[in-house]
């Protein structure tokens, strides 16, 4: 078995200003929370990063409305419980755009290794990826305070 060290970032990611409703989102702590080293540019990842930023908040753009209705001026505002020092809704927030950023991310990284191994990577990758979509919809619907919900067609 080989062992790849894996590589480091090129500076600081930074982070990513978001709207003044949505949490602003921090790509140091994303590449730490998901495991992604310096294979993926910073570009790259604030890039990846920008389109699960934009899809979460239009996919949650209702929600946003009926909280600044209700007088939220950000998610923060939100009454919601308090866990490891965050609101439970910033939680799921961040891990819906994460989830997001990281199937990009994966699903443009294919490995090109074309060996018998190489092909039984990309299928676990095929798998890593639903599951990280999957738990992006689950982080949305968790923050609208929704259950999960699976459909199958038969």
């Amino acid at each position: 078995m080989d062992f790849v060290s894996p590589e480091k970032p090129d500076g600081k990611a930074g982070i990513i200003t978001n709207t003044p409703f949505w949490p602003d989102v921090d790509l140091e702590h994303y590449r730490l929370a998901m495991r992604t080293d310096g294979v993926v540019t910073n570009e790259r990842l604030k890039e990846a990063a920008l389109s699960a930023i934009c899809e979460t908040n239009a996919e949650l753009a209702l929600y946003k409305e009926r909280q600044q209705l209700l007088g939220f001026a950000n998610l923060v505002d939100v009454p919601a419980a308090t866990i490891g020092g965050f609101s439970e809704l910033t939680y799921w927030y961040r891990r819906a755009v994460y989830c997001r950023t990281k199937a990009n991310l994966t699903e443009r990284y294919p490995d090109i290794d074309t060996t018998k191994s190489g092909s039984k990577r990309a299928e676990d990758m095929v798998s890593s990826v639903d599951e990280l979509w999957r738990d992006a919809q689950w982080a949305v619907q968790r923050l609208q305070g929704k259950a999960h919900i699976t459909v199958e067609l038969i």
